[in-house]
């Protein structure tokens, strides 16, 4: 008879061979075959640890979860790296933790938080969800983060916390934003789910800020289908941030662990009487954030292609910067400051004000060469958030040419480099016609 071990070999090896045959490359056919923004490159490796926690079946945040964790902490050098079930929901962890009573100074409800008009909306809707008031700044085509410079006249005495996300992986000043936040004691968060890789003066982004949000979204620059990540910076946070990501429990168990404190039964809090259970004791307002198993299996596997990943979309976004820049007479290209090294989520042009952008952009779709606009636009336009309560600063000019006249193009490794020559080709057709 086979044994449990032996059946796993042989089926892991039968993943192997169904990925080459499944997954094989299709030959690239211009203006015939999609060129997409973005999306997933994997190997067998994937797909083998994926059925292996299946086959596993802990099916929640598990071994594979806690070796990814530890990995992306490593990585960061941080205090703590937390998987949650979305970029968007690391956002939400972050304004939930500095909402939280056991964060001295932290966040409360009517503060202002300085952040971009030119967003993704989760990096907003977490703070209008928990009332606090977004105090807006102007971004510029070309740039596309936060106007740094406007930054400091839009502090008022309300003002307690920088959002700010490193639009498209070119990060924002972070010479400039740190600065406030310590003259101003101010709190500052950084949206990194576009910059996995980036840095600033050699140092990783997502190390800047008290806490950092990651997204494992397939269009990211790693994926788990599902999934993100809050990396814990500040000490002060950590215990705080897994609480709020695990229910609100106080307990602070892995999970099928008990008694990690050694006192399970002997704790009193609130008002609950003496020796209630601690795995069910709530010192914050939580949720369920985690991730499954299989998700964490697949981000292991992922990782260790980060690197080769982020290489492909420096080298496909050099390809662009140097090829568009014969079309300069009609478009803007990303510039990036001296002491950035972005890992690019894609490629952003601008096009000048005598282009249509949609006349282009349905141009490029109908060569089956995919675009995007950038997220968006300007946020205060969007049906869903025309009404918050909200502060502007200054005039959001740069905000709505970017909302009207910019679109992004995909730099992702899956790009073979005949792509990203028929992605010029058609654009310098457009110009010519």
């Amino acid at each position: 008879m086979e044994t449990a071990p032996e059946l796993r070999e042989e089926i892991l090896r039968l993943v192997e061979r169904y990925h080459a045959i499944a997954h094989a490359p299709k030959r690239f056919v211009p203006g015939e075959t999609k060129i997409p923004y973005a999306g997933r490159v994997f190997d067998a490796d994937e797909l083998q640890r994926g059925v292996d926690s299946v086959l596993q079946f802990w099916l929640t945040a598990g071994p594979f979860a806690q070796e990814f964790e530890r990995e992306m902490k490593g990585y960061f050098g941080a205090r703590a790296a937390f998987l949650v079930n979305s970029g968007s929901s690391a956002n939400l962890l972050m304004v939930a933790t500095l909402l939280s009573p056991q964060v001295k100074n932290g966040l409360r409800p009517g503060d202002e938080v300085i952040t971009p008009a030119v967003t993704f909306p989760t990096t907003l809707t977490p703070l209008v969800q928990n009332g606090l008031i977004p105090v807006f700044i102007d971004c510029q085509p070309g740039q596309y983060d936060i106007d740094v410079a406007q930054i400091e006249a839009a502090i008022g005495p309300k003002t307690r916390a920088i959002f700010v996300p490193h639009t498209v992986g070119i990060p924002a000043d972070l010479d400039v934003l740190t600065a406030l936040a310590k003259k101003h004691d101010l709190w500052f968060l950084e949206d990194g789910c576009d910059a996995l890789g980036s840095t600033w003066d050699g140092k990783l982004c997502g190390t800047f800020g008290a806490m950092s949000s990651i997204s494992f979204y397939p269009a990211h620059h790693m994926t788990m289908g599902e999934g993100g990540m809050v990396v814990v910076n500040d000490n002060g946070l950590r215990q705080t941030c897994l609480s709020v990501r695990d229910w609100g429990r106080d307990c602070w168990c892995d999970p099928g662990v008990s008694d990690t404190c050694g006192k399970r039964f002997g704790w009193q809090l609130g008002e609950l009487p003496f020796g209630y259970d601690h795995k069910y004791i709530y010192s914050n307002l939580g949720y369920n954030l985690k991730v499954s198993e299989m998700q964490a299996a697949i981000g292991c596997a992922q990782f260790r292609k980060l690197p080769g990943f982020i290489a492909a979309r420096k080298k496909n976004a050099r390809f662009f910067l140097e090829r568009l820049k014969a079309f300069e007479e009609h478009l803007i290209l990303p510039t990036v400051p001296a002491k950035a090294d972005p890992s690019w989520f894609c490629f952003p042009i601008t096009l000048k004000d005598h282009i249509n952008r949609r006349d282009f952009q349905l141009w490029l779709e109908e060569a089956k060469i995919e675009t995007r606009l950038v997220f968006a636009g300007n946020v205060l336009k969007q049906p869903g958030f025309r009404d918050i309560p909200r502060r502007v600063h200054g005039q959001l000019t740069g905000t709505d040419t970017i909302m009207n006249q910019t679109l992004f193009l995909g730099v992702y490794p899956g790009l073979t480099d005949d792509m990203l020559e028929f992605v010029v080709e058609r654009i310098g057709k457009f110009f010519k016609k």
